[in-house]
């Protein structure tokens, strides 16, 4: 039985995995055959990965950003929630029941969990009122989309009543305070102060989810055809962030993973059609242009998408924008223009799931795509026109990070708009230069090999912390140590609380010291057939070695310094105690 609070976190966090934790936000690969895996980090932009998750001391860390933490800080950050969140989150996840304390709560976590279960509940009335009597005409605009009852169900389709006050009552008997009534979005207030309505009324409703598949927000389709807007979302809340959310994300993304390939379209129901076709890698955007978050969001299950707005002008300027945002991120993009003037969601119930995979599979490069653009904009006729081309199609291209993908498409564009090769590769290096010049980083401080590999083993191993520890104490000068600060909080551990662990040291740290240890700890390790103990003492072997390699070397120029001043007497007693060092 776990006892107190931080007895619950403990034995959490021993019983959590976090690569599989960390594996399901982000592609992860074992670097070696260590205890290391390595990926692109979920919380920056980046092509070459940075981020490392170690599997024995349960910890992650990016090298590019700085972020880094255990499996509840992870969870915390890339699902946005607080501590008592977390926690709840992975305890559910596992299988692990959570002892109800009340110093878990605080007045945020209280106001957002009030937020999830407002959500929930919307989403269950909402539900209820499309298969309810007054849900006929919603009904059947589904049905005249071709929407099976599986796939309402599975998407969690709703109805908001005519009324705008359904909701509000059903909030009253649940209790919720006036914050969360003004904090949740589904509501509003009247201008007069005398109470809430609700702010979705007679729409088709959209359940958004986060990543975990919790319900966060809800997009709502105007039934009658003179209510205004078309489609209204949720407002940004304390659970919801527009910009950070893609529509059916939680759904698509082990297929995306399988597939290695996002599909990404405009609206809900573009989502929903291809989804139930057999398409199951499509996302779509929330109401929003595409941003760097949601980019990031999608590269962390695969870097490889295909674009596929609705034929129409608003669709293709969208994705012109998109193909900018898709290229900062790294990602490998492509795009899909179906042919009938028709949008994903109408070609799939027209020409089928298999026509639409064929187009998918053949869908062209984003540059000849951006290239047709360019040639219907601009007078090709004209060396003008040519060079305003070029300019246009100029920065898409320089955000290619592959030097072998640039010079291909730098003949492609000098081919294709009939402008000088020689020009187009000086644009190229230029943009390079820019771009090396812009990436220019100090290297980070690290320790010394040797300590490097000692630290390794001392944490790896109790064995090696109660025979080696003590020595290190009384043999060594840990003040010659690059890390010294490190070596004696351990030493201090050990002494205090055998059976310690990697957190507590970090936690015991300051940040110049906790970025050494970091650092370490990530390092690859050519002694891992090795056992902890005959590393960690063949470390202080070397150690010693080089320990007494410094002390004759300042031995040396000691001597030669007396000698030059010519004190003789001193010059004598120094080399006699070089002489006893060395015999030692």
């Amino acid at each position: 039985m776990v006892g107190t609070a931080m007895d619950f976190v403990e034995h959490l966090k021993s019983s959590v995995d976090i690569v599989k934790t960390v594996g399901e936000y982000v592609r992860l690969k074992r670097s070696g055959s260590g205890p290391r895996y390595v990926g692109l980090c979920p919380f920056h932009s980046e092509k070459t990965a940075s981020f490392s998750v170690h599997s024995t001391h349960q910890f992650y860390k990016c090298f590019g950003c700085g972020a880094g933490g255990d499996v509840i800080k992870f969870i915390m950050e890339i699902e946005r929630l607080t501590f008592y969140e977390a926690l709840k989150l992975l305890a559910e996840r596992n299988g692990i029941p959570m002892p109800r304390r009340a110093e878990y709560t605080d007045e945020e976590t209280k106001l957002r969990t009030a937020l999830y279960e407002m959500h929930e509940t919307a989403a269950k009335l909402f539900a209820a009122n499309l298969h309810g009597a007054a849900g006929s005409e919603a009904r059947a605009y589904l049905a005249k989309r071709g929407l099976a009852p599986e796939t309402i169900e599975e998407f969690g389709l709703g109805l908001s009543e005519r009324g705008g006050q359904a909701l509000m009552r059903r909030f009253e008997k649940d209790g919720y305070p006036a914050a969360a009534l003004d904090a949740c979005g589904l509501v509003l207030k009247r201008q007069d102060g005398s109470g809430y309505f609700d702010r979705f009324r007679n729409r088709l409703m959209f359940p958004i989810h986060n990543e975990s598949g919790k319900v966060i927000g809800f997009g709502g389709r105007a039934l009658a055809a003179d209510d205004e807007p078309k489609y209204l979302n949720s407002p940004e809340t304390p659970i919801y962030r527009k910009s950070y959310v893609l529509y059916n994300l939680h759904r698509a993304k082990d297929a995306i993973r399988k597939g290695d390939r996002a599909v990404l379209v405009e609206g809900y129901m573009d989502a929903i059609g291809v989804y139930a076709s057999g398409v199951r890698e499509v996302v779509a955007s929330c109401g929003t242009a595409l941003t760097s978050t949601q980019v990031r969001a999608l590269k962390r299950h695969s870097e490889r998408i295909v674009v596929n707005f609705d034929p129409d002008a608003a669709g293709a300027n969208a994705s012109e924008r998109s193909i900018q945002m898709l290229l900062d991120e790294g990602m490998h993009v492509r795009i899909l223009q179906l042919d009938g003037g028709l949008d994903p969601d109408e070609y799939v119930k027209e020409r089928g799931a298999g026509s639409y995979r064929e187009c998918l599979e053949h869908a062209g490069g984003y540059f000849y795509w951006l290239a047709d653009r360019a040639r219907s904009r601009y007078d090709m006729r004209s060396a003008e026109g040519r060079m305003e081309a070029f300019k246009f199609l100029l920065p898409s291209v320089q955000r290619v990070s592959s030097k072998i993908e640039r010079a291909a498409l730098a003949n492609d564009i000098a081919g294709y708009l009939g402008v000088d090769t020689g020009l187009v590769l000086d644009e190229f290096r230029k943009a390079a230069t820019e771009r090396r010049e812009a990436h220019a980083a100090t290297p980070a401080s690290s320790m010394r090999p040797i300590e490097g590999l000692l630290l390794r083993a001392l944490l790896s191993s109790e064995e090696a912390r109660k025979e080696v520890l003590p020595r290190l104490k009384a043999e060594q000068s840990l003040e010659r140590f690059s890390a010294p600060k490190v070596f004696e909080t351990m030493i201090a551990l050990q002494e205090s609380q055998a059976g310690f662990t990697y957190s507590d040291l970090e936690a015991r740290l300051d940040s110049k010291d906790k970025a050494l240890l970091e650092t370490a700890i990530f390092a690859d390790d050519p002694s891992e057939q090795t056992s902890a103990l005959e590393v960690a003492h063949a470390c202080l072997r070397k150690l010693k070695q080089y320990d007494r390699e410094m002390q004759r070397a300042a031995l040396r120029a000691r001597i030669r310094e007396a000698e030059r001043g010519g004190d003789l007497s001193a010059a004598m007693q120094l080399t006699q105690e070089l002489l006893n060092l060395e015999r030692g």
